[in-house]
């Protein structure tokens, strides 16, 4: 394969025909079933479809097929068939729901306004996770441009990933057939620590969350008569807390929620550290005066990949400040979402957390903790040679650096179905989502270059995974 055609044939495609659709695409509030419980009903995930499935029809890659699968009472997936020479399938994963639009957009920018501004492209969707079939279509065309040949691939862009993945074990059972033995696994829904070399994903957290509620009294009453008498709910959530984190520290106090760091990990983190420097916390969009919770960059890095870490992302029973008025309320309700370190069972933290958290109620009120669900995480297997060699070799000629290997904190619970449908397949995640992108929160971009280098790396990728296996 020469690179340089390549890079270059890959930047032609994105400039005449994957940003004017992709454009299209951040206009559409196709927010993930989660935050849309009219999904079903307004036509916005049936748009979103029908754009990506259109664009991918009109490139006219020969052999190529494509459905939109639909199962009842299921979001759809769009599933692409495209030949290649030899036995082996490549799967190539994306989705195309979105996290809301969230607040605080910079002037001029909006979650469903496109605007290139500095080689990035603004809106939500852009790069979590809309570039993605564009990318993975524009690799194969340029391989096909130069007359290189490739496996099979596979497509599978599903429309539920923002909200854990849920239809997408019911699909992979409906086309395991087609699909039918994969060599390969390539996932570009993550992340990268910097713009300027390529960055492959090393391993994944899990999760739980679950609500926590404490109730104290039937009905509110008058602060000034109750406090010092009633304790509030508030504090007993306070107390509840103390029993699994170190509010100092955020140290989770909990055994059963870690795992042994691997050696392999630990050193990854001390090499990406030194690379990254103080990008490692200044990515964050910090207020002014604000600091991380410690500024050792490879103790930081691995806080956020391999060990489990609380946040509270919800709360019920607390009314507006405007409407807050002297009195003790009944109940607080809040939130709670647990990162786990790879290897750790959910359904075991579950467990965990509720038996502490409900034991032995503080001032005898009610206290219940409900699990809204779990996921695992993920630590990824060994990599053949000829996997270590191409990515080395693609960082080299479109980054001109080695690659890096970094952990990353989100969750991807599809990782454990795709190991246990695809076993000894070898994976491959990387992603666009580096410093300031800001994939779920507001200013979300996708930063076009590197956008325009991992199109490149996959096709390279595609082009060994084929002669490393024909031969």
């Amino acid at each position: 394969m020469d690179n340089s055609k390549t890079l270059s044939q890959v930047e032609r495609y994105w400039e005449q025909s994957i940003l004017p659709t992709l454009s299209e695409y951040i206009k559409i509030p196709n927010l993930s079933p989660a935050f849309d419980k009219d999904w079903a009903t307004n036509g916005l995930m049936d748009r979103a479809v029908d754009l990506c499935a259109g664009w991918i029809r009109a490139q006219e890659v020969p052999g190529l097929q494509l459905e939109v699968v639909r199962l009842p009472e299921r979001t759809p997936l769009i599933f692409v068939e495209i030949p290649g020479s030899g036995r082996e399938t490549v799967v190539l994963y994306g989705h195309v729901d979105k996290q809301p639009p969230a607040e605080g957009w910079s002037e001029g920018l909006g979650p469903y306004s496109p605007v290139i501004r500095d080689g990035k492209l603004y809106g939500r969707g852009s790069a979590d996770d809309g570039y993605n079939l564009f990318a993975s279509i524009a690799a194969i065309k340029a391989l096909r441009a130069q007359g290189i040949q490739h496996s099979r691939c596979v497509m599978i862009i599903e429309t539920r990933e923002e909200s854990g993945s849920q239809d997408l074990a019911a699909y992979m059972e409906r086309l395991k057939d087609r699909i039918g033995p994969v060599s390969a696994i390539v996932i570009l829904d993550s992340g990268c620590g910097d713009y300027e070399r390529l960055w492959l994903t090393t391993s994944l957290r899990g999760m739980v969350s679950g609500t926590l509620r404490i109730k104290i009294l039937r009905e509110g009453v008058h602060s000034g008569d109750a406090s010092g008498i009633v304790p509030s709910s508030f504090r007993i959530a306070r107390i509840l807390f103390d029993r699994i984190e170190d509010s100092a520290t955020g140290r989770i106090k909990l055994d059963a929620l870690y795992a042994e760091i691997p050696d392999e990990r630990a050193k990854q983190a001390q090499f990406t550290a030194q690379i990254m420097g103080t990008a490692v916390h200044d990515k964050f969009p910090f207020v002014a005066g604000a600091n991380p919770v410690m500024k050792d960059g490879p103790e930081l890095l691995l806080n956020r990949t391999w060990r489990p870490q609380l946040a509270v992302t919800g709360a019920a029973g607390l009314p507006d400040i405007a409407n807050a008025g002297n009195v003790l309320r009944t109940e607080t309700a809040l939130k709670l979402s647990l990162r786990l370190p790879p290897g750790v069972d959910p359904e075991r933290c579950l467990g965990a957390v509720k038996q502490v958290l409900e034991a032995d109620p503080p001032y005898g009120a009610q206290v219940s903790f409900e699990g809204g669900g779990g996921a695992w995480g993920w630590n990824a297997p060994a990599s053949p040679a000829w996997l270590e060699t191409s990515l080395a070799d693609a960082s080299r000629a479109f980054w001109g650096q080695d690659p890096c290997y970094m952990g990353e904190g989100g969750t991807l619970p599809l990782l454990t179905l795709f190991e246990r449908q695809f076993p000894g397949a070898p994976f491959v995640i990387t992603g666009v989502l580096g410093p300031h992108s800001n994939a779920h929160g507001p200013n979300e971009f996708l930063h076009l270059v590197t956008a325009h280098r991992v199109t490149a790396t996959i096709a390279k990728l595609l082009s060994d995974q084929y002669l490393a296996t024909s031969l």
